[in-house]
């Protein structure tokens, strides 16, 4: 938007030792000019556009300032006449429509009425519904940003929007969002759109809802496209001109007379030629770099103002007769840059100026009807001589009433009228109505157009002697008709005698206007005068000629006319039209005196007499009648665009240095009009964005680079606007602010956590590496080699470390931490510290992302950056660090801290700073691990001299302090994350030697005191398994467990001592399963070898027999053996049961009972075996076979196996039971009182 357009044009500065002017003090009796300031190397200098008095006035004399603030309004003023006609008749530039849309800025109170809008709905005060992921992100977004220092300078800048604010809201969340875990039925999309709906409902809050719109100011509609009206008023404001100085220049400027305005562009363009020639006659240039460049200068200015001529000339003009083009018509001062010679013009043909008139004929009535009975039909009829004949409704005689309009075309400028009245003829053989009467006007476009009565002529011997008829005739005049009226005139090859005449001045062209006498009745005129070249002017009367009053004449070299009219005012009007036709520099001033030879026009020339005094008086006529070609345009367009940009920055929009559409469409019309060269403009341009940034203004850098961008390709010849010369101030001028905005951009990429806060405005950081690199360049076409861009980039990160670190010291204020604090209290600030450090760069990452991509060149410089910046933390870091006591570890988080993000970050990770962080940690963490070794192996001994083996949790008290010890530091060292493999390898491996050695330890201690436990039970049916033997039990079950964790490793020794653990636990889970089962068929032995008293044959067994027979007579003696066998069942159950609670692992609860009820089986079959010669004593039967039923019954109930159970020798054993309870059965009938091998038999309980 900003490149100015085919039309802009080169200027007509720079001649040496003639500066010009812009408008002085008022001095008496003339206006003298005061030389323009200089154009550049001002940066200091008070800006005279504004409306406040200048701040170097301040200190000043009153006297002295009051003439710098009357020097500063006139200079504004005659601004404002150049920018007002910009604005009322433009031909070069429009508003451009394709410009990006700003947002409305943010200002401090909408901040804080933001930041209590997020705190009341924070603090639950809203009624917006939402779940706890959206107020975390909420909460986050409020205390990161919205709290933000730096947010708050850059609505202090103006440089914000709520569309900003919007953005990073919405690609926090996005983050979050996708981290959530995915929700059948609701995608991510549509929480993302939810969260930013609720977002804006905070944002509006609930009470702007009620409110209504107000109308829109001027600031509000400045991003649309502006009417005349709204930009009149734009300029007012920026220029400071007071609405009564306006509407004075508006009225004596004539901008709403487009007319006056393509004149007032003619006489401009007209001047700049002649400024041009005489440059070229005295051959005084600018200093331009290369000699030849001047010849060049004087073509550019020729064609530039010939671009502007047919500029002008391109723009339509309505004409009345056939279409008429003129390719290259011209005016005779142009001749010597058109290259076309008088004898070339191209003439006017008669044909060339023929009109179109449109006229409305209205008949009202007629009056003094009499010689017509009252009864009869009259009607009218009208006519255009030379055209159709229209005829009006039929009336009664008494009232002759039409208002009838008829329309009517014609190309006659003096067309001739003809109304007629007719009544019906009654008469049988009548064959045309009667005629009563008729009026023939000669209207002009001049002529009254308002309804007035006109006297009709009658036939001869009529009655109606007083016939009149009211009628209105109205002849609208073309648009390219600009004046009309009867004159007398004389020259010398036209109008050769004098007399009165009827002339029309005639536009055929922007160029082209023509003075033509007409006749009565003729479409083409009788003469014509084309006024190229012409000059008019007001003349004394000349007494030789007879008719007219008020003289004016106009001059051309080789002929002079002389006209004539009645009255003054029409001598005014003549001369206004034709001065705005010949496009001649002199503007005429009329002979005051004049006035008392015009009693006619006098009153009118006395209005306008008495506002030319008032606008004198007002000092405004200096400004208007002012000639722009001998005005400095580069100082004023200066002046203008600064004080534009000044005003655009504070307007309401967030511009970031853009212009509006209405801005940029004045500023590009002002340059193609004035001449304001195009290197010039953006020179100055970016002189003033330079001047804003390094104040604290929000700038895009695009635009920078594309108004640097402009001028390197000027400066180095690529003529990007067509100009080819270079001015060695130009040159300069580039250099010096090439030299500026270097240092500006390198101090913004140093400075970019500050420029671009959170990565606003878009895209910045990115568009200013690619302004840097552009800047840098020697030429246009040599791209600058990638390693002193490399280099410069460089310094500058290194700068942004340290002015980061610093700032965000002095936020945290550790200095005086650092001096003061306990270790403990250093420790905890440092930790503080490295969190702010951590969300600094991760800051960096998430919102200059871009900036990455911008250096994917050189990654290298970002790890750099990084590096520079941790390298200023080790400083406070090791500080702290070395402050500790030894044997302390509360530094641990600290690492845990840092290493987690340097190890998740693919260019910090093993970097300077990260190995630097390993080397400080390496000794502390090789000191804890044998620290904690050392007291693990302690705890162990002192845990199994005092175990109590009461039952905790898996295990022993002991054991689970032992196992929780070795899982927390394995998970301390885990979660440490070592970086470095080869140390990370050897912590791992020594740890899990060390959980070897130590559950190695454990195992053997709890099977010493399990085998000293079990040796001190009892051997007999009383035995029940005490909790501290379960509970040792239990202790190597978990060991088992544990050791699968704590002491895996893969491969090679490692595994082979895991290995080795695994196999001790084994075996001694194993062995105490068995001395658990010997201990529990030892209890089984000594029932049989009570029941081996009853064997046959032996001393003991007829005893029995003796003395239970001989008892049996007189008392009822208990059977024998059903004690025993029910002592020895309910030992087994309850030991079952004791094993089935006490026992963690069903595994070895199973193997138990398998190998218990294998041996109980077998030692019974062996006790069986040896008794295979003998009869078994009933007593001995009956018990066994209760003992082999329950325990059998029983086994099965605890889950062993059917194959277990039916074994081999479960099989003999019940077989051998058999043959005893069938040959028991035999001898002794009915002695076995219902105990059976057989399943089916009810059991006598006893």
């Amino acid at each position: 938007m900003l490149d100015p357009s085919s039309s802009e044009e080169e200027s007509d500065e720079g001649l040496e030792g003639e500066r010009r002017d812009v408008p002085g003090a008022a001095g008496g009796g003339g206006s003298p000019r005061a030389p323009a300031p200089a154009r550049e190397g001002r940066r200091d200098a008070p800006r005279p556009g504004s409306p406040s008095p200048s701040v170097l006035s301040e200190g000043r004399d009153e006297p002295e300032r009051r003439r710098d603030e009357e020097q500063e309004r006139r200079v504004r003023l005659q601004l404002y006449v150049f920018v007002v006609r910009c604005i009322a008749y433009p031909f070069n530039a429009k508003q451009p429509t394709d410009m990006a849309r700003r947002q409305q800025k943010l200002n401090k109170q909408q901040l804080q009425l933001l930041k209590e809008r997020f705190q009341a709905f924070l603090n639950g005060e809203t009624q917006i519904v939402a779940d706890e992921a959206f107020c975390n992100a909420v909460r986050s977004y409020y205390e990161v940003f919205l709290k933000s220092d730096r947010v708050a300078r850059m609505v202090q800048s103006g440089g914000c929007s709520a569309n900003d604010f919007r953005e990073v809201f919405k690609k926090n969340i996005e983050k979050r969002v996708r981290s959530l875990p995915e929700i059948d039925g609701l995608s991510k999309e549509t929480v993302l759109s939810s969260w930013i709906a609720k977002y804006d409902a905070i944002y509006r809050g609930e009470e702007d809802l009620c409110k209504q719109p107000n109308r829109m100011t001027l600031s509000a509609v400045s991003e649309l496209i502006l009417s005349k009206e709204q930009l009149y008023e734009m300029f007012q404001q920026i220029l400071g001109v007071k609405k009564l100085e306006h509407q004075l220049l508006y009225n004596a400027c004539q901008l709403d007379n487009a007319d006056e305005q393509a004149a007032q562009i003619r006489r401009e363009l007209d001047g700049r030629l002649q400024v041009a020639e005489k440059m070229a006659k005295e051959r005084r240039f600018p200093k331009f770099i290369a000699k030849e460049m001047e010849t060049m200068y004087i073509e550019e200015l020729r064609s530039s103002v010939n671009l502007l001529m047919a500029n002008l000339e391109s723009l339509p003009v309505s004409k009345g007769g056939p279409e008429f083009k003129l390719q290259k018509l011209k005016r005779s001062q142009n001749s010597a840059f058109l290259d076309l010679g008088d004898e070339n013009e191209i003439q006017l043909s008669k044909s060339d100026v023929v009109l179109s008139f449109t006229l409305e004929i209205v008949i009202m009535e007629v009056q003094g009807l009499k010689s017509v009975a009252p009864n009869r039909i009259v009607y009218c009829t009208m006519e255009v001589e030379g055209g159709e004949k229209l005829q009006t409704d039929q009336a009664e005689a008494s009232r002759p009433q039409w208002g009838t309009q008829g329309d009517f075309t014609t190309t006659h400028p003096r067309p001739v009228v003809k109304v007629k009245l007719f009544t019906e003829s009654t008469g049988v053989l009548a064959l045309e109505d009667k005629e009563l009467g008729r009026v023939i006007l000669y209207p002009t476009s001049n002529s009254s157009k308002s309804a007035e009565l006109h006297r009709m002529i009658v036939p001869k011997n009529s009655q109606d002697s007083d016939l009149k008829i009211k009628l209105a005739v109205r002849m609208d005049k073309p648009p390219h008709m600009k004046h009309s009226g009867y004159l007398y005139a004389l020259g010398q090859k036209v109008w050769k005698r004098w007399k009165k005449r009827y002339f029309v001045l005639v536009q055929v062209s922007q160029y082209t206007f023509a003075m033509c006498s007409y006749r009565e009745k003729k479409s083409e005129p009788q003469e014509l005068m084309q006024l190229e070249g012409y000059t008019v002017d007001y003349t004394d009367p000349h007494p030789g000629l007879q008719g007219g009053h008020m003289f004016f004449n106009a001059v051309k070299e080789g002929d002079t006319v002389i006209f004539a009219s009645d009255d003054e005012q029409d001598r005014v009007l003549w001369v206004q039209a034709m001065y705005r036709a010949t496009g001649q520099s002199y503007k005429p001033i009329p002979v005051l005196q004049t006035q008392k030879l015009n009693p006619k026009g006098g009153a009118l020339h006395a209005d306008a007499q008495l506002y030319a005094d008032r606008f004198q008086k007002q000092g405004m006529d200096e400004f208007i009648s002012a000639n722009p070609c001998k005005l400095d345009h580069a100082f004023l367009f200066r002046l203008l665009q600064r004080q534009t940009l000044d005003h655009r920055l504070n307007d309401s929009y967030s511009c970031l240095g853009w212009f509006s559409p209405g801005q940029v469409f004045v500023l590009d019309e002002y340059c193609a009009r004035y001449g304001v060269r195009g290197c010039h403009r953006h020179l100055c341009y970016l002189t003033e964005l330079m001047e804003h940034s390094e104040n604290g203004a929000v700038i895009d850098p695009t635009l920078l680079h594309y108004s640097f961008a402009f001028c390197a390709s000027h400066v180095h010849g690529n003529r990007p606007d067509g100009i080819g010369t270079v001015s060695v101030e130009e040159k300069e001028r580039f250099e010096e602010i090439k030299e500026r905005l270097s240092s500006l951009l390198e101090n913004q990429i140093s400075h970019f956590r500050y420029c671009f806060p959170f990565g606003r405005p878009e895209g910045a950081l990115k568009a200013t590496l690619s302004l840097l690199e552009r800047v840098l360049m020697k030429d246009i076409a040599t791209p600058v080699p990638a390693e002193e861009v490399k280099k410069v980039v460089r310094k500058c990160l290194e700068k942004a470390a340290l002015i980061n670190y610093t700032r965000l010291t002095e936020y945290a204020k550790i200095e005086e931490t650092m001096n003061q604090a306990t270790p403990a209290r250093k420790l905890e600030e440092v930790l503080h510290l490295a969190e702010l450090c951590i969300e600094v760069l991760q800051q960096n990452e998430e919102h200059h992302a871009e900036g990455r991509e911008a250096f994917a060149w050189w990654p290298d410089l970002l790890a750099e950056h990084a590096e520079k910046f941790w390298s200023l933390f080790t400083v406070d870091m090791d500080t702290a660090l070395e402050a500790q006591p030894q044997d302390s570890w509360d530094s641990f988080p600290l690492f845990q801290l840092l290493n987690n993000f340097l190890r998740n970050d693919t260019l910090l990770c093993n970097g300077k700073f990260h190995k630097h962080l390993q080397e400080i940690f390496v000794p502390l963490v090789v000191r804890y691990v044998d620290l904690m070794e050392s007291s693990i192996a302690q705890s162990i001994h002192r845990g199994f001299e005092q175990e109590t083996w009461q039952p905790v949790n898996n295990g022993s008290a002991t054991s689970e302090d032992l196992f929780w010890k070795l899982d927390a530091l394995q998970m301390f060292v885990c979660d440490l994350h070592w970086p470095e493999q080869e140390f990370a390898h050897h912590l791992e491996q020594r740890l899990k030697l060390m959980a070897s050695d130590m559950i190695e330890a454990c195992v053997k201690r709890t099977r010493t005191t399990f085998e000293l436990k079990l040796q001190k039970a009892s051997k007999t049916t009383d035995l029940r398994l005490p909790a501290s033997v379960c509970t040792m039990f239990n202790v190597l079950v978990d060991a088992r467990k544990q050791s699968t964790k704590l002491c895996a490793l893969d491969g090679g020794q490692e595994q082979q001592y895991h290995s080795k653990i695994d196999d001790l636990i084994d075996n001694t889970v194993k062995d105490i399963i068995s001395l658990l089962v010997s201990k529990f068929v030892s209890v089984l032995e000594g029932v049989l070898s009570k029941l081996s008293r009853y064997d046959e044959g032996t001393f003991f067994s007829s005893i029995l027999s003796f003395t239970v027979k001989a008892a049996a007579k007189y008392v009822d003696v208990p059977k024998p053996g059903m004690d025993l066998a029910d002592t020895y069942i309910m030992f087994v159950r309850q030991n079952q049961d004791i094993l089935r609670e006490k026992v963690n692992e069903e595994m070895y609860i199973e193997k138990l009972f398998d190998q218990w009820y294998s041996n109980s089986m077998k030692v019974i079959c062996v006790w069986l075996a040896d008794r295979l010669d003998i009869q078994l004593h009933i007593y001995q039967l009956k018990t066994l076979i209760k003992i082999v039923k329950k325990t059998y019954r029983d086994f099965r109930l605890q889950g062993v196996l059917e194959g277990t159970l039916n074994s081999k020798t479960y099989d003999t054993l019940h077989r051998r039971l058999t043959v005893e309870e069938a040959t028991a059965s035999v001898s002794e009938g009915g002695g076995l009182q219902g105990i059976t091998m057989k399943d089916s038999d009810e059991e006598e309980e006893g």
